[in-house]
């Protein structure tokens, strides 16, 4: 096992993690969603390791193909958006059963998707939260755990432990996490299987889609001058473990040839299997990303949704940790961010149920395109296949309640600014839109800045009709508003009410 203490401090500060043997949050899985995670809790200030079995950030392949605009806004938000622009292509890459949606006329800055393979995605993470301090355990994994009502004891391999206030399983669809603590994983079993491998080929293949009566077939050709293969097996696949010459067989079943296919760097496969979780949280164990929830590739949901699990995650975990919040707001990550990923879980397996090759299941198919080519339609799919529509449930009020706050360009003390960038530190802030210095929250201001400022633009997001201006506006870490008050300096009802909600309650006077 190798453990990796990566951190902006100097080396000689680097010593406590293995005097206590133990982290506030211990982080098991070094994904996507793990990485993202930490790094938010690094933010909050939070003692947080990761337990990862891999001994470096390499995977096998190249894995998932992008960012949809709501994860895009979301690094936005942290600061580290141009990291990840630079590396991919923008594109148009929101679709749903085959058929593409534009979003390029969405009110936002990020009116687009990223097309971005995982490995250079984890690549770019992992040199993100090399700059914070946060510890790695590399070539180790989670193998069990107790709980207490003072902790949580993690075992790892090789016989080492640590003690956590709190375990975030973000290990997978096969969680050992989430099967240690016993949290149901229910759904459907698979109805197809698709073999996935990258490659080298003696000869030039036929590059692009193609449908026959079993479903899926693809070639494509990747940037390291491998070519990417998707095919479609029968169903049950008829090896356990595919292999070179069950890759090769399948090709030449497909295409008449297998285009001298050798030199395979990763072969796999992947299923509609379509499961998730009963409840996010037993305890002090949480689950995030596939541990959480499992289902088919189509439209690119599960990385996507993953992370920004972890960002809704790691705010209210920190806040618990740091005794500002009761241990009742990690409540509220199962109620958000569940019916996020159930409703994913039904596109899906819509989408699944699209691209069958029978008659009645493109007749479908068919209707379904047509209706997209609505205006009004492809708004409402692209913007939900874009993480664009998502609004928690934080009752009835304002149309900007419980959703994301728009990218407005601000003045603050004469100087411009954009809202994402108040939130780099991914702390919650209170913007006045009104009087200056008129209002008072100062039994929170240790936890939430009061920001007076001037805004000249419209407020607009998608699918919504143009907002009036509202005279306040409450902001959690994750960028989703928590309250809005009206235009005059008097109008501050329940603001209070959700500082505690949200950010606990006030402070004792000195």
């Amino acid at each position: 096992m190798q453990q990796v203490r990566q951190t902006s401090t100097p080396v000689s500060a680097r010593q406590h993690n293995t005097a206590h043997n133990g982290h506030s949050i211990v982080v098991a899985g070094g994904g996507p969603t793990g990485m993202m995670l930490a790094g938010e809790l690094a933010l909050a200030g939070i003692d947080v390791a990761i337990v990862e079995r891999r001994t470096s950030q390499d995977i096998a392949g190249s894995r998932a193909g992008g960012l949809h605009a709501g994860t895009i806004e979301l690094l936005d938000r942290r600061g580290i958006v141009d990291r990840f622009l630079s590396q991919g292509r923008i594109a148009q890459v929101a679709a749903f059963g085959g058929t593409a949606l534009d979003i390029s006329d969405f009110p936002t800055r990020h009116n687009y998707g990223l097309a971005l393979w995982q490995s250079h995605i984890e690549r770019i993470l992992a040199e993100w939260i090399a700059e914070l301090p946060v510890t790695i355990y590399r070539g180790s994994k989670v193998v069990g755990f107790t709980q207490d009502r003072d902790g949580i004891d993690v075992e790892m391999s090789e016989n080492r432990s640590l003690r956590a206030e709190y375990l975030v399983g973000c290990d997978g669809g096969r969680s050992v996490v989430r099967k240690i603590a016993g949290i149901d994983f229910p759904g459907w079993d698979p109805t197809i299987s698709n073999l996935i491998a990258e490659a080298e080929m003696n000869e030039e293949p036929e590059y692009g889609f193609r449908y026959d009566h079993r479903g899926l077939q693809a070639i494509g050709k990747l940037e390291n001058g491998l070519v990417r293969v998707v095919l479609t097996e029968q169903q049950p696949p008829p090896v356990n473990e595919p292999t070179l010459e069950y890759l090769s067989e399948m090709l030449a079943s497909v295409y008449g040839t297998d285009y001298g296919v050798h030199g395979p760097r990763w072969i796999s496969r992947f299923t509609d299997m379509t499961r998730q979780a009963a409840s996010y949280r037993k305890g002090r164990v949480l689950l995030a990303g596939d541990s959480a929830h499992v289902h088919y590739p189509a439209g690119g949901q599960g990385l996507n949704i993953g992370v920004q699990d972890a960002v809704n995650l790691g705010w209210k975990l920190a806040q618990v940790v740091k005794e500002q919040s009761p241990e009742c707001l990690l409540d509220s990550y199962h109620a958000e961010r569940h019916p996020i990923a159930a409703r994913a879980l039904r596109l899906t397996m819509a989408q699944v149920a699209l691209r069958r090759q029978d008659e009645r299941s493109k007749a479908l198919a068919d209707t379904v395109s047509e209706l997209l080519a609505i205006d009004e339609a492809r708004q409402r799919i692209g913007a939900t296949m874009s993480g664009l529509d998502i609004r928690y449930d934080l009752g009835d009020g304002h149309p900007l309640l419980g959703r994301c706050m728009p990218d407005l360009d601000l003045t603050i003390a004469g100087r411009p600014t954009r809202v994402f960038t108040l939130l780099h530190e991914a702390r919650p802030v209170l913007l006045n839109f009104g009087e200056p210095n008129t209002i008072d929250i100062a039994p929170w201001a240790d936890r939430v800045r009061t920001i007076d400022a001037t805004c000249e633009d419209a407020w607009e997001l998608p699918l919504l009709d143009p907002i009036a201006a509202p005279g306040a506006v409450l902001i959690r870490p994750d960028g989703y508003v928590a309250w809005v008050g009206g235009r005059t300096t008097t109008d501050i009802a329940g603001l209070a009410e959700a500082l505690t909600a949200w950010f606990g309650p006030p402070a004792a006077c000195p």
